[in-house]
């Protein structure tokens, strides 16, 4: 009698042993088994995914570098019944942990083996290849221990020497500057980009304003084609209107003017009746007393005029005696100045030079109030002279141009009067 055992997919079921003394095995995942009592050995295998952290310290690298590593690798139980056979040879009956610690001794061998191969930039700057390059020369002899690795990552890469913070450093101004030289170009780029757009722009802007321009003219031009048409098409009718009021107008003027002219008539006959009976009215009324008065006032104005007449001739008789005496008087004035005239002439005519110097004496009183009126508005004259000769020598001098001015004046040389050349005489100018 036996037992069925079953397994789920994530454990080996391994039987072994039989009737007969047999020495056969079966291995079983995810599903069922017979065993018999006694004679059959039933075991079980995990499947699971085991983590394995594989740390090394102070593994010199191909430069001597010292560096500690930390890998994590996943592996687990391959289930193919001939490596699942070797599993089971090698582990079957360990606990996890035993297996954990013989595949992370084998992983950190090898892990140690390839890290004294590269160099510090290599393991650093590549983990995903130094980690396949682990799994590729590791995986063969985990293979034959049944286990598969299903993956391998370098988690930490680190040393006591400060050679990867130097590194980094570096890397890090490098990078920096890269980084600095990126956004430079970048930025130029971008400028440049900036100012080839906003010339696309401007370009675009351009165009599109044109075409708004040109869109905007057509439409003016078709506005103002539209609005020319209205326009004429108002115009006209507004002419036509005008010109069919101006019609209706003139006939109704015309009508009009065949009325006032019926009225016209017919106040021509009224007022030709009217002044028919005004003219009678006017011959009894105004005529008749007009004539009368007219009559009356020729009359009048005939003797205003006789009077009139008469009038004028008495004064132009006035008027012609009184000068005629006034002309006998004249005439008579005349020849009693012309005789006095000749007799004065016989007079001077007899006295000679004596006359003469009386008639210049007579005329000088005259001659010096003519020259003197000027004077006669004036208050006080003062003569400024620095010499006392000065003021004698403009008195001799107004004295000797006296006879030069009465002879312009009248015509008589007064030098050669005896009495007056005594007192133009050197000796009489002296004593004045």
């Amino acid at each position: 009698m036996g037992n069925c055992h079953t397994v789920g997919p994530n454990e080996a079921l391994v039987v072994s042993g039989g009737c007969c003394g047999s020495d056969q095995k079966s291995y079983v995942v995810g599903g069922w088994s017979w065993a018999w009592w006694l004679i059959s050995d039933i075991q079980r295998m995990s499947l699971e995914v085991m983590t394995i952290l594989c740390r090394c310290e102070n593994i010199e690298t191909s430069e001597g570098v010292p560096l500690d590593v930390t890998g994590v690798a996943q592996v687990k139980v391959m289930t193919e019944n001939e490596l699942l056979g070797y599993a089971c040879e090698q582990f079957l009956g360990k606990s996890v942990v035993e297996i954990k610690s013989v595949i992370l001794q084998t992983l950190e061998g090898h892990l140690r083996a390839i890290l004294g191969t590269l160099t510090v930039e290599q393991i650093y700057q590549d983990r995903d290849k130094f980690a396949t390059l682990v799994r590729e020369v590791a995986s063969p002899d985990v293979g034959r221990m049944g286990i598969e690795i299903l993956s391998f990552t370098i988690k930490d890469v680190y040393d006591k020497v400060e050679y990867l913070s130097s590194l980094g450093k570096t890397q890090t101004a490098a990078v920096q500057r890269d980084a600095d030289i990126g956004v430079a170009e970048a930025e130029r780029d971008a400028g440049i980009r900036e100012a080839e757009c906003k010339r696309e722009m401007m370009d675009v802007k351009f165009q599109a304003d044109t075409k708004m321009a040109d869109s905007k003219r057509e439409l003016e031009m078709q506005k103002a084609s539209f609005n020319q048409e209205v326009n004429t098409k108002k115009a006209e009718a507004q002419l036509a209107y005008e010109l069919q009021a101006a019609k209706e107008q003139q006939k109704i003027r015309l009508e009009e003017i065949e009325i006032e002219v019926v009225q016209r008539k017919k106040q021509i006959t009224i007022e030709d009746k009217e002044i028919t009976r005004t003219d009678k009215e006017l011959t009894a009324t105004v005529k008749r007393p007009a004539e009368a008065e007219a009559y009356k006032m020729q009359q009048l104005a005939e003797g205003r005029k006789i009077k009139a007449v008469l009038t004028a001739q008495a004064e132009a008789d006035k008027i012609r005696l009184i000068g005629e005496a006034e002309a006998f008087s004249i005439e008579a004035i005349g020849k009693a100045e012309a005789g006095k005239m000749k007799l004065k002439a016989e007079a001077y005519q007899m006295y000679g030079e004596a006359a003469k110097t009386a008639l210049v004496l007579e005329a000088l009183p005259m001659i010096a109030s003519k020259v003197a009126a000027p004077l006669a508005k004036t208050g006080e004259i003062v003569i400024l002279s620095g010499e006392g000769s000065r003021m004698t020598g403009e008195l001799n001098r107004l004295l000797a141009e006296l006879p030069v001015s009465v002879n312009a004046l009248t015509g008589v040389d007064l030098s050669k009067i005896p009495m007056l050349q005594k007192m133009m005489s050197p000796q009489s100018q002296t004593a004045i």
